[in-house]
């Protein structure tokens, strides 16, 4: 019996109808209809299930949609035959959210050697690490990565929250000003800078910076907040109390939070009892 020939148009035809649907797969995600983005991959993947484009794809809405416990297979699948360091940090990103943390870092470590280099990875692993407390690895890291990409904010939001951490204010100082020189008014910027300046207890700068977020964002209940404690620290008590009271009627659960913030300062009312510190945040001593 005769081999069948090849039908080398209909294999390029099969190809061409995948790239296209992916293509409208990929503008419905960006148009943030990711329903249809989803259907579109599986469609692709029910005639291919292997199609690298089309998992890496798919696992990519999943995440998206916060399913990474869905999001895993088709990554891995895609990760399997890849070197591309996007791909193995969404990989991580799904692993780590499902508690598999161990090999999270695995691929991590594994992207961040990669060229060129993709400051997303650099990034998620100085995260991951500062969350375990492995604060000098994540500064290493973090610096690696702003050598390869030192433009960047994200990069250098992480290594000064990895500086708070570490209680070196000055060196998050200095992080907190690079990524506002590349994000002007960046709100995290300046809350993390404001965070700094009040460990060195400059209460007047910090809350500066605390308002600024603020101005771009009233819905910052942590930056009220530092506000109210800054300002009780100036002696500023009647005004301090205002913000922390804001702050918690707006979003109870920062209760714990103001309270705390209430009795530390050093120049607030520590003779108040429990009960009257709460009935200073407007909830007449209940949590």
């Amino acid at each position: 019996m005769k081999p069948r020939a090849r039908n080398p148009s209909g294999a390029h035809a099969a190809m061409a109808t995948e790239s296209e649907a992916l293509v409208r797969a990929i503008a419905a995600g960006d148009s943030g209809n990711l329903g249809e983005a989803e259907r579109i991959a599986r469609e692709v993947l029910a005639r291919k299930p292997r199609q690298p484009d089309a998992l890496r794809f798919l696992g990519a809405v999943l995440l998206r949609q916060r399913r990474p416990r869905e999001a895993v297979t088709p990554l891995e699948e895609a990760a399997r035959n890849s070197a591309d360091p996007e791909l193995e940090t969404h990989l991580a990103i799904a692993l780590h959210e499902v508690g598999r943390t161990a090999e999270a870092l695995k691929w991590l470590y594994r992207a961040v050697e990669r060229q060129p280099a993709y400051s997303r990875a650099f990034q998620e692993l100085g995260n991951l690490l500062r969350a375990r407390r492995s604060y000098a690895e994540a500064e290493t890291v973090l610096k690696r990565g702003l050598e390869a990409a030192p433009t960047v904010p994200e990069l250098s939001l992480a290594l000064g929250g990895v500086y708070l951490d570490r209680a070196d204010s000055q060196s998050a100082k200095v992080a907190f000003a690079r990524a506002l020189s590349i994000a002007p008014g960046d709100p995290d910027a300046l809350f993390g800078f404001g965070i700094a300046l009040q460990y060195e207890g400059d209460f007047a700068r910090a809350a500066e910076r605390f308002r600024r977020v603020l101005a771009r964002d009233p819905s910052h209940h942590r930056a009220r907040m530092n506000v109210g404690y800054c300002l009780i620290e100036l002696g500023q008590v009647d005004e301090g109390i205002a913000c922390l009271r804001a702050a918690v009627q707006a979003a109870p659960h920062n209760y714990g939070s103001a309270l705390r913030m209430l009795i530390a300062a050093g120049r607030g009312r520590f003779w108040l009892t429990r009960s009257a510190a709460s009935a200073c945040l407007g909830l007449d001593g209940k949590p």
